[in-house]
């Protein structure tokens, strides 16, 4: 039998690393997507007197949960130029108190004790996420495309956050995400609005997981390529450079919250507004006239009003960023389609 002298065969042989996955070229054209959300509202509201039924909402005469949703869904829809709009497809009310993380649950006493001051919070404060998703079955109903989203009425004392995310995949917004929530089989997000506040702190809550969510979208990207980060540039911060500044700053503030400083920057909120994404620089003088002197809901509509929701995409990422903010499933960390 011949001895083979080919040694070629036996030897190792070098393979070369997988490519890297292909970023979505670039389309101009490529025309901006409408995100609708069906959505599962929660309304946490206590019957405070058992011989009325006289409800929480009713005795602290807070506000009705359907004005502030309308409210809401109004400017939302408004800001995004129609392309960001939530279906309301059940709305199951709770006559109880949300259940604490140690299994705690306020009485109606002890709850009016405690919000108008007589004993302090229960602590912990923070709510039971975790007994309510299965209480309400949410990984479940996400899964089967029922619902993509939750909003949870609340008050006081609740202990839910403004926005929390679940899901395979999910990641911070304005908390941490929710762990072992991957049978939902896409990310979702949890909103907390509480009735005692107004359409203004729940634009807020909206803004801070625009926040949350715009930062994981740019995070690979540096330098003038990350406009999240040219978009929030504001005058305390970045000299000379203001944008639009972000949900606590307006271009001019020099605080938190600081929406009603009287003093006048240059700013590109124009350019974002008019340009995006063929920036080209401009300014002009803005004072908080702009954004209704301090109101809270006026800023929030005004900063919301310029996030960007035009066609085509940059670096793969789309020009409408309402994509990604209202559907979380649209990030995609290594910047694919």
């Amino acid at each position: 039998m011949p001895i083979l002298n080919n040694l070629s065969f036996f030897r190792r042989r070098k393979v070369p690393p997988p490519a890297p996955p292909a970023v979505a070229r670039d389309n101009p054209a490529e025309p901006p997507q409408l995100t609708s959300l069906k959505t599962l509202v929660i309304v946490y509201d206590p019957s405070m007197d058992k011989t009325s039924g006289k409800k929480l909402s009713e005795t602290m005469n807070w506000n009705r949960v359907e004005d502030l949703a309308k409210g809401f869904m109004s400017d939302i829809l408004e800001a995004s130029g129609g392309l960001a709009r939530y279906q309301i497809v059940q709305r199951i009310d709770v006559d109880g108190f949300p259940p604490k993380v140690d299994g705690f649950h306020y009485d109606a006493q002890a709850y009016l004790n405690v919000v108008r001051g007589v004993t302090p919070p229960y602590m912990p404060q923070e709510a039971d996420y975790y007994e309510i998703i299965d209480r309400f079955e949410i990984l479940q109903r996400v899964a089967r495309n029922e619902i993509d989203e939750v909003w949870i009425f609340n008050f006081p004392h609740a202990g839910f956050y403004g926005s929390i995310m679940g899901g395979p995949g999910a990641f911070w917004c304005s908390v941490p995400p929710l762990k072992n929530t991957d049978a939902a089989q896409r990310r979702f997000v949890i909103m907390g609005f509480s009735y005692e506040r107004g359409v203004g702190e729940m634009l807020e809550n909206l803004g801070h997981r625009a926040e949350s969510v715009m930062e994981k979208t740019f995070e690979k990207l540096t330098g003038d390529d990350n406009l999240w980060q040219r978009f929030i540039r504001h005058e305390k911060k970045n000299p000379g450079q203001a944008a639009l500044g972000n949900v606590h700053f307006a271009p001019n503030s020099q605080h938190d919250y600081d929406w009603n400083n009287p003093g006048s920057v240059l700013s590109e909120c124009d350019d974002w507004l008019h340009n995006f994404p063929d920036l080209k620089g401009s300014t002009r003088m803005v004072t908080s006239a702009e954004w209704g002197h301090g109101d809270i809901r006026e800023h929030h509509r005004w900063w919301l009003k310029h996030i960007p929701k035009t066609a085509g995409r940059r670096n793969g990422i789309h020009n409408n960023w309402w994509q990604y903010i209202m559907n979380p499933n649209h990030v995609n960390t290594s910047l694919q389609s």
